[in-house]
């Protein structure tokens, strides 16, 4: 029995995955296989010996001390693109509010409470609407920064309402690569896409190298006008630069889902509060991707979306699994192997891979290995951990 500790509101599409003949999953799971989270911070807290996972269901994972986790062999999933449609959504409407004053003219109509002819306000709207026009987002160009799973349908999204769309992605993945429509224009750096965008959209995740990717300097290279969207995350916008950006007339409006001091009371900003992924089908969505990825690494050893570990899927064989973490240095696997050389267990399949100074292997034996035997293969230097799957 595996059991399952979540925090935060999971959805129960996700965690009616775990069958209740194989899993216990409660918020008070003392001795848990695995978390499942969303925004719970993970910061400080001990890692739990029995853990062996933790399931984001998010794309995010700001909030867990990932190193920590990998340290203590302990594998962190999370889910690209199980959000992808919401946030999608999200930034055409954006590009919607952006382009015309729709809510300046909203805003505006719910002024008009001292008016009680509903033909004098017909007459009156007509007179005023000139005010709040804009422009159509046909034959614009967008920017894409980050073509990956939210990317590529922002992209697919623009291009079937006739915009003319550019994109750049220093790691593209050859996943990603496929998953683009063939009519993006791929620019070779961030300030060329910045110079021929009317929109700017952003979708890189937030790790050091794109902490304030939008900053002082590469700012200096946006179109005269553009119009700068971030539903991605908010260390990757210097806020201080676009607001300079704004006061200087070189930035015409910026859309974002997360909202600072600076930006407050502004026209040229639409700011939202953190709702990119908040649909109802985004949540199921990444709960069943979470619980999915879970399950197939508690039983089957297999990883599919860790942010410290690597992809590694290796088919079950008859007889049982042995998967081992160990530091990614030479003559471990070796050395493990020589194990079950020594005690005549007979390898039946097996697969290794490595990601930085992690490594991870999958090994299936014809014989169900003794204690002594995984005792010995845990004393071999630079092991971090090992598990037998039935």
């Amino acid at each position: 029995m595996f059991k399952i500790k979540t925090y935060n509101a999971i959805s129960t599409k996700g965690l009616n995955r775990f069958e209740r003949e194989h899993y216990e999953v409660s918020s008070e799971s003392s001795a848990p296989d695995a978390y499942v989270l969303r925004s719970h911070k993970l910061h400080g807290e001990e890692i739990p010996s029995s853990l062996k996972a933790v399931a984001r269901a998010g794309a995010g994972v700001n909030n867990i001390p990932v190193e920590d986790y990998t340290k203590a062999g302990v594998v962190v999933f999370n889910t690209p693109g199980a959000n992808a449609n919401a946030v999608k959504e999200l930034v055409l409407a954006g590009l919607l509010l952006s382009s015309r004053d729709i809510s300046g003219g909203m805003n505006y109509v719910q002024t008009l409470t001292d008016m009680d002819d509903a033909g004098e306000m017909g007459k009156l709207l007509e007179k005023e609407k000139k005010r709040f026009a804009g422009n159509e987002l046909y034959g614009r160009t967008l920017g894409v920064v980050g073509l990956g799973a939210i990317g590529s349908m922002v992209a697919e999204m623009a291009l079937a309402m006739g915009m003319n769309v550019v994109g750049y992605d220093p790691a593209l993945s050859v996943e990603a690569a496929w998953r683009l429509p063939s009519q993006v224009e791929r620019m070779e750096n961030l300030q060329s896409l910045l110079g021929r965008a009317d929109y700017i959209t952003l979708h890189v995740p937030a790790i050091e190298p794109t902490r304030h990717m939008i900053n002082s300097e590469s700012i200096k290279s946006v179109k005269p006008g553009a119009i700068l969207l971030n539903f991605a995350r908010e260390a990757i916008v210097d806020a201080e630069a676009v607001v300079a950006s704004l006061n200087a007339k070189q930035l015409g409006m910026y859309v974002c889902d997360f909202p600072e001091p600076c930006l407050l009371n502004r026209d040229d900003v639409l700011a939202m509060p953190h709702i990119g992924a908040s649909t109802a089908e985004a949540e199921e969505n990444c709960a069943m991707m979470a619980a999915d990825q879970v399950k197939d690494y508690l039983e089957n050893g297999n990883i599919k979306n860790s942010v410290n570990f690597p992809l590694i899927n290796l088919p079950r064989a008859d007889g049982y699994r042995i998967t081992f973490v160990n530091d990614n240095v030479s003559g471990v696997l070796g050395h493990v192997l020589s194990v079950f050389t020594d005690n005549e267990i007979n390898v039946l399949d097996m697969m290794n891979k490595s990601r930085g100074d992690v490594a991870y292997n999958i090994i299936d034996v014809e014989q169900m290995p003794s204690e002594d035997v995984l005792r010995a293969i845990s004393d071999v230097e630079h092991v971090m951990a090992v598990r037998v799957l039935g």
